[in-house]
């Protein structure tokens, strides 16, 4: 395309309402979000914390654990709507190399999840189809840390790398208010830092994204000041 062509396409459109993530961005952060936060709750009152648990959840709570389980591919499909709403938003405003790392990370929080989301899943249909031994045992060591470093090192990590680049557009772009680009650097050097330490720090994610997506729900209704490309807030003209 021609670039002059493309410069008078442009001039037509009112970056105010280009920036402005549509509702369908807020709607879908927002069931990741309720859906994450709620498995993984219900995940934290089932499964006891510590890598050298024996197991004893199996016989107690794997109703629970199965539940918890099935909301996470319906968290994964809401959070990949997020995603493309806000690309397709972000449009011709949108920085390749953040857009880069933005698609990417967000794509490896969502495969590092569902792997440890498969791994607890195959542990309870172990034991359901009739392997007593399975609690205690090596196999149920192996499956248990592993779906546990997936999440707590890998996925955190990513999630990290998503809230940094998704700030960052935000500010380059002006999509959202600075103060919310503002939380998520701070979130993302929790996640970064504490990932090994404090146990379901992961939770501080789907937080955070549900912070942004309320913020995009208000500000679609006209609640709040429109933002500019320089993410400073602007009122509407009289």
């Amino acid at each position: 395309m021609n670039p002059s062509t493309k410069d008078s396409r442009l001039q037509w459109i009112d970056p105010g309402k280009q920036l402005r993530a549509p509702r369908a961005a807020a709607v879908a952060g927002i069931l990741f979000s309720l859906l994450l936060i709620t498995g993984l709750l219900m995940l934290r009152h089932a499964v006891p914390v510590g890598p050298i648990e024996a197991g004893q959840w199996l016989r107690e709570s794997s109703g629970t654990v199965t539940v918890a389980l099935n909301m996470v591919p319906f968290a994964g499909i809401a959070f990949l709507w997020f995603i493309g709403v806000l690309r397709d938003r972000l449009g011709d405003y949108e920085d390749r190399f953040f857009a880069t790392v933005f698609l990417g990370s967000g794509l490896l929080f969502l495969a590092m999840l569902f792997t440890a989301a498969a791994f607890f899943g195959g542990i309870v249909a172990a034991y359901r189809v009739g392997f007593e031994r399975l609690p205690g045992s090596v196999t149920f060591t192996v499956a248990r840390e592993f779906a546990y470093e997936a999440m707590n090192t890998y996925a955190v990590r990513m999630a990290a790398v998503f809230t940094m680049a998704t700030s960052t557009l935000a500010l380059h772009t002006g999509f959202v208010s600075r103060w919310i680009a503002y939380i998520g650097y701070a979130t993302a050097l929790a996640l970064l830092l504490a990932g090994r330490y404090i146990d379901w720090i992961v939770l501080v994610f789907p937080i955070w994204i549900l912070v942004l997506s309320l913020h995009i729900l208000v500000d679609n209704f006209g609640i709040l000041p429109k933002v500019d490309r320089s993410g400073s807030d602007r009122k509407d003209d009289a």
